[in-house]
């Protein structure tokens, strides 16, 4: 698996709980998305029952609520990736192939460019086409991310990888990224 998060730097975090039920947010390792990290941080806050974790990329802002590190070595994102209930993420296919990789159920917000979060709106594209996937939870705003958290337990895994769907897969995003054929229209 490539370095999905960046690794360098020792993680700032205390240690999880093991058998609760776990919220693992990554924003990836190019830049940070505060905007869904303040609001899985919000949401946090509001459910201390629940273990939330969050790499939340290197950025000034703190989280409060839940237990964070700026980035990962390999290994340990991989951990947590298998003991999440939930996946909350970006619109990165590297995510989202993991998320289904590992049967997870995953929460995704795309970045926006207008909102100075990425150079363009290919999440948008990516967050568009991933709406019509089992398993996957698109969300844009705090609100509904906040609704698709507190329906945690009601999400179900993606249907996982197989030789064919990768295939099919790859076979997509080479027509989006060569021929400009968009999947979703």
């Amino acid at each position: 698996m490539a370095d999905p998060v960046g690794a360098s730097g020792p993680p700032r975090r205390a240690p999880l709980h093991r058998g609760r039920a776990l919220i693992f947010l990554t924003v990836g390792s190019q830049v940070p998305f505060d905007r869904l990290s303040r609001s899985v941080d919000a949401w946090a806050a509001r459910h201390p029952q629940t273990e939330v974790f969050g790499q939340i990329g290197r950025t000034a802002w703190r989280p409060a609520a839940m237990r964070w590190a700026e980035v990962m070595e390999a290994g340990e994102y991989l951990d947590l990736l298998k003991q999440a209930k939930v996946i909350v993420a970006h619109a990165g296919m590297g995510t989202v192939i993991s998320a289904a990789e590992h049967g997870k159920p995953l929460i995704v917000m795309p970045r926006r460019a207008d909102l100075g979060e990425h150079r363009n709106d290919h999440q948008e594209f990516t967050a568009k086409w991933l709406m019509t996937r089992p398993g996957i939870s698109v969300v844009h705003d705090e609100n509904e991310l906040h609704a698709a958290l507190d329906k945690a337990d009601t999400l179900v895994p993606p249907d996982g990888l197989n030789s064919e769907s990768c295939q099919r897969m790859v076979a997509v995003l080479r027509e989006f990224i060569f021929d400009g054929v968009r999947p979703f229209q």
